[in-house]
């Protein structure tokens, strides 16, 4: 697993949204990016880590920032995860992980003595010019927007 880091190049990517449309990341040259992965819809901690963002639109906006949340659940899934959160920014589906790959976030994790491959909860703001500016990697869940918004106006 090589994670990306400050400076690389953000890889180009589309993945289908919430409502099955294509969204890729070429759309949003010009603005800051903020592409986090989580590993489930409607868990605890990444429901937590959504409402977080959900209640810090305002403040992204105001710093030119869209977001894109990206896990590997199914499509027809992603509905129900903002119907039920009411949430405000764009859910992706990334099936086969290899948008996860290629940013470097799919890999082997252990949970309770079990090992598997998995999302690792990782954040990328992407720059105007689709380059990598901060990779958020430590963080609580409840906490994230914080860390993320903090960033922003330092």
């Amino acid at each position: 697993m090589k994670t990306l880091v400050k400076g690389d190049t953000a890889p180009a990517f589309t993945l289908p949204d919430q409502n099955g449309d294509d969204v890729s990341l070429s759309q949003f040259k010009g603005k800051k990016v903020l592409v986090y992965f989580y590993p489930k819809a409607m868990t605890p901690g990444c429901t937590v880590q959504a409402q977080g963002l959900r209640d810090s639109k305002a403040a992204l906006d105001d710093k030119n920032v869209v977001v894109l949340g990206i896990s590997p659940d199914a499509v027809k899934r992603l509905p129900k995860f903002i119907d039920k959160e009411n949430l405000n920014f764009t859910l992706l589906s990334d099936e086969d992980h290899a948008v996860a790959d290629a940013f470097g976030v799919w890999g082997p994790k252990k949970f309770m003595g079990k090992e598997y491959d998995g999302i690792h909860r990782l954040t990328f703001l992407i720059d105007e010019q689709g380059v990598v500016e901060h990779v958020f990697n430590k963080f609580k869940t409840k906490e994230h927007h914080d860390v993320v918004l903090d960033y922003l106006n330092s």
